[in-house]
């Protein structure tokens, strides 16, 4: 089974090539991809470029049942409102910033401008063709179709905390510490 590419690997700043044909390397790409997620034991998402292929795909792992739904040559059609720092609700109601991670970013977490509602359409694999999918998604779901989206146009989360001047977090003995983004951005990872 593939490994999980760990930033800076050039591979997570391609932005990779619309998929044409369905072959073989494209059904043991997306197969190999659903087992890795699968795997995971925290991952929400993981795009084609975090196992290494210059593929333009992603998986989505269901919360519920854990299924991991496949996107190839995906796009959002629609955003509704505008991008803002997702919320969740924690103990006692109260309303806490939502921390993104990434499975090429060990331990670190930071809040992202995202799209709480969006129409995105893609290419799903049946059998030996590509069949056109479209569907609105709304919080988690939107939030992580777009990381992963940009993980397919070589945008990363932390570039998106930078740009936008969000917060960012490194995981230490399980407590969040807060952590310069611009050093682990320019290969300072520590």
């Amino acid at each position: 089974m593939k490994k999980i590419v760990i930033y800076p690997a050039e591979v997570l700043r391609q932005t990779t090539p619309r998929i044409e044909k369905v072959d073989g390397s494209l059904k043991g790409d997306v197969s190999e991809l659903k087992k890795v997620l699968s795997a995971s034991a925290n991952g929400a998402g993981l795009a084609a470029t975090q196992i290494g292929l210059d593929r333009r795909f992603f998986g989505l792992k269901d919360v519920k049942t854990k299924e991991v739904e496949v996107f190839i040559n995906p796009e959002i059609e629609v955003v509704f409102g505008e991008k803002v720092y997702p919320k969740i609700k924690v103990e006692g109601g109260k309303d806490e910033d939502f921390l993104e991670g990434c499975l090429s970013f060990p331990d670190y977490y930071g809040t992202v401008k995202r799209f709480l509602k969006i129409t995105a359409s893609w290419e799903e694999l049946i059998g030996e063709k590509l069949v056109k999918r479209k569907k609105d998604m709304s919080g988690f779901e939107a939030i992580v179709f777009q990381h992963e989206l940009d993980h397919l146009n070589g945008v990363l989360f932390v570039d998106r905390i930078l740009e936008e001047g969000g917060k960012f977090y490194k995981e230490v003995n399980k407590e969040m510490v807060v952590w310069e983004v611009r050093k682990v951005v320019e290969g300072e990872i520590g």
